[in-house]
């Protein structure tokens, strides 16, 4: 058990130690040190005995021990000085060889979801969930129907759906979801998050039949006879999304703990609501006002809405306010990859999601569409984070920021979210104008050999192409994009180093990264792309105190060990959140 004579003192967990101890085996150090005064003993806290990974440079930088103070780091470096620097009664954590880090950072999710999923029933496949057949699917729906007492005419939600995942290989019809859920309503949301299936009673309920048309960038599935068969993506999908009930705020108010512990229990003291709609922006104020934040929580309110939060006083950006801060604007271009939505330049080679032929996706914006929204954000200093997975959806990126007149030293830090079907002919184009691609490696597990299938080995292989955009000088994050895969950091490290599919082949070998790297993609990285790197992101005098403490040093362990690590404490600006 670690630290197994703590006791909590002012809500930190404080191991009375000996002083002497063995130093750590590491390379010369710097010190760092803020002013004297600031080093209040009583207030302080001095970490040490492990190896202690600052993330402070291009390799890696260790110390021996670091002291917080009123949730700053306020020392770095040798132990020996930082026991002179203090005096009796400050509170010592020996990491006794576990390993700290910077607190993870999530560069992109979906933090709401993780209220709502409390209430939903997790239909995914293995190692997410348990559903390999539609039968396995519906035998879950059944369950949670039982479990939850829902009434007729109550709604029942899946999360985690995925048809390339289970025996069948097809879509899960409305004629599946019938026989079992005859009188109530049932949606499936796609592991995607760009759209579901919906069985009779909620299709009813979304007013979409026969005579529905299909909206310009959408999806809806259909029989022989027009009739709907069930499965609905894209613009189809978002205003059944919007008008989904959903429970009260002060409902979701009491959820907000179980939430961010999704989120502190993976070390993570950052989370992103990567879509915002209005409604959430609200109440997303109303928890940080009444102090429900336990990590900081970035918004990104979503295009659709624009008229409703652009310009408009009740909605400041750029500004923590009670650990919540609302930071730039937020563009879905195009679709999903395992969804086959995603915008390419060339046909997927199995069609599209309904047998279309000749299908590469849509975009849901023209480029004039994309270039005015693109102007009047940049001309308003609002952040842009634009998802686009195709890689013709990336060349309309390219082309917005070029006719806005932007340039890398403009420093606009522009992320292009996913950037997933990317070309190498893309990455001067984003190093020339300051593109900040947040990738998604664990696709190369997940769906890699669906993505050779759907668009070759040659274009597969180049997926989140973490190396090649580091050697071009960019920036760059990983994410999870929860709850579309799991939050678990060690596995988005062990995906972008090892780059292995379910079946074990190879994704990319020659993009694969060292641990470093993909440490910095978690931390290092995402402050960035939120102008955050004076704020969180390293172990560094005059940043927050916000650190992860882990059982493992990813970078001395084996590519296939990573995997298996595991978070002992999360700590966020001094306070423990999370102890194993």
């Amino acid at each position: 058990m670690f630290l197994a004579t703590v006791k909590v003192v002012n809500k930190r967990f404080v191991v009375m130690v000996a002083l002497s101890m063995s130093l750590l085996a590491c390379s010369p150090q710097k010190s760092e040190q803020s002013n004297a005064e600031n080093l209040s003993s009583e207030n302080s806290t001095l970490y040490f005995g492990g190896d202690i990974i600052t993330m402070h440079g291009d390799q890696a930088n260790y110390v021996e021990a670091v002291i917080e103070t009123d949730g700053k780091v306020v020392y770095t470096g040798n132990k020996e000085n930082a026991l002179q620097l203090l005096n009796k009664g400050f509170q010592q954590v020996d990491l006794q060889g576990k390993t700290m880090l910077p607190g993870f950072l999530d560069p992109h999710g979906h933090f709401m979801a993780a209220i709502l999923m409390v209430n939903q029933v997790n239909v995914a496949a293995p190692p997410v969930g348990t559903a390999q057949s539609i039968a396995d699917i519906i035998k879950n729906l059944q369950i949670y129907q039982k479990e939850r007492q829902i009434p007729e005419g109550g709604w029942i939600v899946g999360w985690g759906y995925d048809q390339d995942l289970i025996s069948e290989k097809r879509h899960i019809t409305k004629r599946d979801l019938d026989k079992a859920f005859p009188k109530r309503k049932v949606m499936l949301i796609h592991v995607s998050m760009h759209g579901a299936v919906l069985n009779s009673q909620a299709l009813a309920w979304a007013n979409i039949d026969e005579k529905t048309a299909t909206p310009e960038g959408g999806v809806i599935a259909r029989f022989a006879n027009n009739e709907p068969a069930g499965l609905v993506m894209e613009s189809a999908y978002l205003p059944i999304f919007s008008k989904l009930p959903q429970p009260s705020d002060d409902e979701k108010i009491k959820l907000m703990g179980k939430a961010q512990e999704m989120y502190t229990s993976q070390g993570y003291v950052q989370a992103i609501e990567g879509f915002t709609h209005v409604a959430d922006l609200r109440f997303l104020q109303r928890a940080a006002k009444a102090g429900k934040n336990i990590i900081d929580i970035i918004a990104l309110p979503g295009f659709t809405e624009v008229d409703e939060w652009f310009d408009k006083p009740e909605f400041p950006f750029g500004r923590y306010h009670g650990k919540f801060k609302i930071h730039g604007c937020k563009i879905t271009l195009d679709g999903s990859p395992q969804g086959k939505t995603a915008f390419i330049s060339t046909p997927y080679l199995t069609g599209g999601p309904d047998g279309e032929k000749n299908w590469r996706g849509e975009s849901l914006l023209t480029q004039v569409e994309l270039d005015m929204l693109t102007a009047k954000m940049y001309k308003n200093n609002i952040p842009l984070q634009i998802h686009a997975n195709g890689d013709a959806a990336i060349d309309m990126v390219i082309k917005t920021v070029q006719n806005a007149g932007i340039k890398a030293s403009d420093d606009k830090r522009t992320v292009i979210i996913h950037s997933q079907f990317q070309r190498p002919d893309h990455l001067p184009h984003y190093a020339k104008l300051g593109l900040s691609p947040s990738y998604f490696t664990q696709h190369a597990f997940f769906w890699g050999d669906v993505h050779v299938q759907n668009i070759g080995q040659q274009a597969a292989n180049f997926i989140s192409p973490m190396k090649a955009a580091k050697e071009a000088g960019l920036i760059i994050s990983n994410h999870s994009d929860f709850y579309v895969t799991p939050l678990d950091p060690f596995f988005i490290i062990w995906t972008a180093m090892a780059r292995e599919s379910r079946s074990g082949n190879l994704i990319g070998a020659e993009q694969r990264v060292d641990a470093y790297t993909a440490l910095q993609a978690l931390t290092t990285g995402p402050a960035f792309q939120f102008f955050e790197e004076t704020r969180k992101g390293k172990i560094k005098v005059g940043m927050l105190a916000d650190f992860v403490i882990i059982e493992n040093n990813p970078l001395k362990q084996n590519v296939a060990d990573i995997r298996d690590n595991a978070v002992v404490m999360t700590i966020k600006e001094g306070q423990v959140v999370y102890r194993q």
